[in-house]
């Protein structure tokens, strides 16, 4: 599919197109191509941050009363990396990201940020291309949409705090973390924390993080007891 063909199935109509084109463009595709005349999209991404974090603060606002710690879990739940790579993946915004060729075979975690990298960078597209009103647009149909999953799933609420609060209920015990495994240079290191209760493991969880690690474990740990 040709890149107006998927601006076209996006619903967008791009003045400049070279907005768009940056967006998709992963700083290690530079690297191999030396001609290509557009940026990378780490500053697009900076931009579309700030615009997405707005309109959705203002979503939330508007719509619901609930107080300022309920409206905060929301809307990190709905900006966060997961959900923005979630998204760029029922969008197929993968099959036209522009990046290195070490880049496109790690289909892991890795993918999922430049993913949910790219989504940021989209929006900044649309607002330097069209404006605040057609970024909130785009934003409220693609991402404001996942609140009432959010809502009735309680993904909202952080893996580890669920994690903690079902263990006591269930178990009378507060969880612990333990890294199992660490390897890698210090700018590209992966983790595997397990979550214990007690002396027994009850998932495992990788990251690129001690905490990413940690809230997968958790997401995990749930899975395994049937915690969800």
């Amino acid at each position: 599919m040709s890149i107006e063909k998927f601006v076209e199935d996006l619903g967008i109509e791009f003045k400049n197109l070279d907005f768009f084109r940056e967006a998709l463009t992963h700083r290690s595709y530079l690297n191999e191509n030396r001609e290509y005349k557009l940026n990378h999209n780490e500053r697009m991404e900076f931009l579309g941050d700030a615009v997405l974090e707005l309109v959705i603060t203002e979503f939330l606002y508007h719509s619901y009363p609930n107080p300022e710690g309920e409206l905060t879990s929301w809307r990190a739940a709905l900006v966060n990396g997961e959900m923005l790579a979630s998204i760029a993946g029922e969008l197929g915004v993968e099959d036209h990201l522009l990046m290195s060729r070490g880049e496109a075979k790690d289909t892991g975690r890795a993918r999922q940020y430049l993913l949910a990298n790219a989504m940021e960078a989209i929006i900044g597209a649309v607002y330097l291309d069209q404006g605040y009103e057609a970024a909130k647009k785009f934003i409220m149909k693609n991402v404001a949409v996942k609140i009432d999953d959010i809502l009735k799933n309680k993904s909202y609420m952080d893996p580890k705090s669920y994690f903690q609060e079902k263990a006591q209920e269930h178990e009378k015990i507060t969880p612990a973390y333990r890294v199992i495994k660490e390897w890698g240079p210090d700018h590209d290191k992966r983790f595997i924390v397990g979550v214990f209760i007690g002396d027994e493991l009850i998932a495992e969880g990788e990251g690129i993080s001690k905490q990413d690690a940690q809230r997968n474990a958790a997401t995990a740990g749930l899975e395994k007891k049937g915690w969800e």
